[in-house]
């Protein structure tokens, strides 16, 4: 895997990028999130969305009810087996979000400068000049000449699938607003926009809350999503809800960066959050399209030296409806992967797309291509620079031993771990060779019964990139004590040597603890 490794600032022999791709198991190291819905929903699609590549299944709440998501769960479940690939479950709450009612599902076209009421009346028919919303508050929050974009379920940033609109007044509960673009929406529900406007909403809504407290209780969702996050304080208060959910205290919280306001407080939000979740589609509106790759590219840093996983979205919106992604989009992807994206996340195009699986393999395929070139020394450099010395012990631990895997070429690093806290922390290194995390089950109980815990921290690594999870068996020791006792590390490389990571006389770095000191070896397998 080192030796083809490329450099873009090295010349590059333009033969070489023609010659086609090896297959490999781990299609890339940068890790797909899909959302499920109608189209991706079926045991058979979603088993070929995790063999093409997904590792993430989001749940949107945004539409649909429990009971519909939990058919499409258990379908997940049913895939996981057949496949025996693991997949971490991420459940994505509304937040204060504004939607367009559309109860009669009827298409509704728009014609530039003609006006618009928007009411929040939602007994009323929507039609051409009148669209009932869910929210009565908007009257409120906007004035003269605020802008308003609205489109079906995520903006497809196409001008004739979703419109703009500038406010020209507000009338009482109404507010009055001229078309700038003829457009046709269809569908029952369309998401609604105001630009730089604060809505007076909790990020974690009552509907939320109940969601949580039902649906993602039952099935112990691994994420959060937290839509519109906007301040620390809505990280804050998600966990402490969540800590009184059951096994939820376990559950990570990806804060959803929306808007402006999300923007401005970043930094703060990044601390508290366990990941960040970079909703480029409502940003695009917020943010001036010049302003966009900056905030990409400035975020991106921000995480990755923090060592928190980011998730771009919104990268091949043209394959929901086509086979291949423009050209735009292909160099997109491999761009978001280059500034140091953890994940990339599906949306439209695997919930309602007409080819879940096939964009999944394109992205990954994508992703993989970009991987090859990405500048590994000057990343690893930066990174330990910002970090600075003193190294705390893990950290020190962590950085040598992507260095060591480096200088001797190895196939694999093998990190044993309880919490994941030490495998993140060899990711963060962005080593070019995949890092295999075999969690050890910790025995724990409550007074009443046994438990094991790993399975959420085995699956939590299911969204970081160049982690690969693997849950050990709690009756090996993580090292071997006699000949006769089969030890986690030799499962370890046997489970490596079937996926094809691992070969004879492979070099692989393995970082694990012994009693109280934490230990780097260097093994050469034999044949």
């Amino acid at each position: 895997m080192q030796s083809s490794h490329l450099l873009l600032e090295e010349p590059i022999r333009m033969a070489s990028i023609l010659e086609p791709s090896k297959a490999s198991f781990f299609p890339a190291m940068t890790k797909i999130v899909g959302t499920l819905g109608p189209r991706s929903r079926s045991v058979e699609v979603l088993s070929g969305c995790l063999k093409a590549g997904m590792s993430v299944a989001r749940f949107d709440f945004s539409w649909h009810d429990p009971e519909y998501h939990q058919e499409t769960l258990e379908n997940l479940k049913a895939a996981v087996k057949l496949t025996k690939k693991l997949c971490a479950v991420m459940l994505d709450t509304v937040g204060p979000e504004l939607q367009v009612v559309n109860k009669s599902e009827k298409a509704i076209s728009l014609e530039a400068d003609a006006t618009v009421f928007l009411t929040p009346d939602e007994g009323q028919e929507a039609s051409s000049n009148l669209l009932p919303i869910n929210f009565d508050g908007l009257s409120k929050a906007v004035k003269k000449g605020d802008t308003i974009f609205i489109g079906q379920y995520l903006f497809t940033g196409s001008e004739t699938t979703s419109v703009w609109l500038e406010v020209s007044e507000v009338q009482g509960n109404d507010v009055v607003c001229v078309i700038k673009n003829t457009a046709t929406l269809t569908g029952a529900l369309f998401t609604l926009h105001a630009s730089q406007i604060r809505i007076e909403l909790p990020t974690l809504s009552d509907k939320d809350k109940e969601v949580i407290s039902s649906w993602g209780v039952k099935n112990k969702i691994d994420f959060l999503s937290l839509s519109y996050t906007r301040h620390a304080e809505d990280v804050r208060h998600a966990r402490e809800f969540l800590s009184k959910q059951g096994d939820l205290y376990q559950t990570q919280i990806f804060a959803k960066i929306e808007n402006i306001e999300g923007l401005n407080h970043f930094d703060e939000i990044l601390q508290e959050a366990d990941g960040i979740i970079l909703s480029r589609g409502n940003l695009g509106i917020d943010l001036p399209p010049e302003k966009v790759f900056l905030f990409q590219k400035a975020a991106l840093y921000k995480c990755n030296v923090a060592g928190k996983p980011a998730v771009v979205t919104r990268v091949v919106d043209s394959m929901t409806d086509n086979l291949r992604p423009t050209r735009a989009e292909a160099t997109d992807v491999a761009n978001a992967v280059l500034d140091g994206s953890d994940a990339i996340l599906l949306g439209a195009e695997t919930l309602r797309g007409l080819y879940p699986v096939e964009t999944i393999s394109t992205v990954g395929k994508i992703c993989a291509e970009a991987e090859k070139v990405f500048n590994q020394d000057l990343y690893f450099k930066k990174t330990v620079k910002y970090v600075g010395e003193p190294m705390t012990h893990l950290e020190s631990i962590a950085s040598s031993a992507v260095r060591a895997a480096i200088k001797v070429k190895a196939s694999v690093i093998i990190c044993f771990t309880s919490s994941g806290r030490a495998a993140r922390l060899i990711a963060k290194y962005r080593p070019t060779m995949p890092v295999l995390s075999v969690v050890i089950p910790r025995l724990k109980t409550n007074q009443l019964k046994w438990s094991f815990s790993g399975a959420f921290e085995a699956r939590q690594s299911l969204i970081v990139r160049g982690l690969f999870p693997m849950l050990a068996d709690p009756r090996h020791p993580a090292e071997s004590t006699s000949a006769t006792n089969e030890s986690v590390l030799k499962v370890a490389l046997d489970h490596g040597k079937a996926s094809g990571v691992v070969k004879p006389h492979d070099r692989v770095v393995v970082c694990q603890k012994v009693g109280d000191a934490s230990v780097v070896k260097i093994i050469e397998l034999e044949d």
